[in-house]
């Protein structure tokens, strides 16, 4: 196992779970996992989605053999495992082994949007050498989200804290009339993130304070010239079809993981919970995956529910499944097991969320989402 944190590995490994368990961030990762009612929660954080075939094969061997055997894509672009054992170092190992833990300080703060293309993947390299090499850094909220976009504006709507578009510098989505040259937007992302720690108070985001925002534009101002401020460019996710595929609801089976890893050197795990191959691959389809933007279900997604969430007041999966046929194909609607709406996408959607009596579809009440289904027919 290897890590640039220490050259004693078991004894820096015993130490990074003592030393972020205590921390008040109650944001999941590797080594602070979140219990829930299928046992502990790990969320491995990739790099703007970026995830090699080598790593792809270990993720899935941890999965089913310390979990529930299944990969969770997140609106975030990362995996998550589920029905671990919180207590069992294997997972931190192994991870580590395969390159995904490169500092444990700064294990939950990589956090990068990236557009799922090539022209930016030095950008995004450069980005967490960057962040894992500030000390201060460690001490970012687990919430605080840098995003590099390539100027299609794919992940310039997801209102990540400090974003890079194309040389426009934005701040929660908005674009701030700074502009960085490709040369300086590592810098200037991570002078913006430097800015946020020494500046924000309790906030954990940098749209509840007006004045880390101030810091962080009086820091990035110097890298860049300023403008007037325009809107940002707003593409929405691309679209499955082609090089884009998704597994049903972001669960990637073990087995599923290793036919992508079979066909391509690495993948991108996009926040909208689909994959991006280098090339296309139409037989995908017979393992699972949606290939066709016009297969029922595709624009469906959901939490995931109950029983592996405790506060979810029904299985809104299978819930979903059972009226996905009968819903409009291009319907983009997210599925929720209660008002928190985990991992409800930026872009527009119906907002279905079960509730102790039944479901509220964009605030309207059904006793079922059969009833509400019923009344779309």
């Amino acid at each position: 196992m290897s890590s640039a944190d220490d050259s004693t590995p078991t004894t820096s490994l015993r130490v990074a779970i003592v030393e972020i368990r205590q921390r008040a961030d109650a944001c999941p990762g590797v080594f602070a996992t979140h219990d829930a009612a299928d046992g502990a929660l790990a969320r491995v954080r990739l790099p703007g989605g970026r995830v090699t075939a080598a790593q792809l094969r270990e993720l899935a061997s941890c999965a089913e053999d310390l979990g529930d055997g299944e990969l969770h894509l997140t609106s975030r672009g990362n995996l998550q495992l589920r029905g671990l054992d919180r207590d069992d170092p294997r997972l931190a190992r192994r991870l580590a082994d395969a390159g995904l833990l490169p500092r444990f300080s700064h294990e939950r703060v990589r956090n990068y949007l990236a557009s799922p293309v090539p022209e930016v993947d030095d950008l995004v390299a450069a980005l967490d050498q960057a962040v894992c090499a500030e000390p201060e850094l460690a001490a970012l909220p687990g919430r605080f989200l840098f995003a590099i976009d390539s100027g299609r504006g794919d992940v310039a709507g997801e209102r990540a804290d400090v974003t890079w578009c194309d040389g426009a510098f934005l701040i929660d989505g908005t674009d701030t009339g700074v502009r960085v040259e490709r040369s300086r937007a590592v810098a200037a992302l991570v002078t913006a993130a430097l800015a946020f720690v020494a500046s924000r108070g309790d906030a954990w985001r940098l749209r509840e304070s007006a004045a880390a925002r101030d810091a962080v534009l009086a820091a990035v101002r110097p890298l860049g010239t300023v403008v007037a401020p325009v809107e940002p460019p707003r593409s929405g996710p691309p679209p499955v079809g082609g090089r884009v595929v998704a597994p049903w609801f972001g669960c990637l089976s073990g087995a599923r993981a290793r036919v992508l890893a079979a066909l391509a050197p690495g993948v991108v795990v996009t926040p909208w919970r689909s994959i991006v191959l280098p090339s296309a691959h139409p037989s995908l389809a017979e393992a699972g995956f949606f290939v066709d933007p016009a297969t029922p279900g595709v624009a469906l997604s959901a939490c995931i529910g109950s029983p592996g969430c405790a506060k979810s007041h029904a299985d809104v999966r299978a819930d979903a499944s059972r009226v996905a046929a009968t819903l409009p194909v291009s319907l983009r609607a997210h599925f929720s097991g209660c008002e928190r709406r985990c991992g409800r996408p930026r872009s527009d959607h119906v907002d279905v969320v079960a509730t102790a009596g039944g479901y509220l579809v964009d605030g309207q009440g059904f006793s079922s989402v059969d009833e509400w289904r019923e009344g779309r027919e």
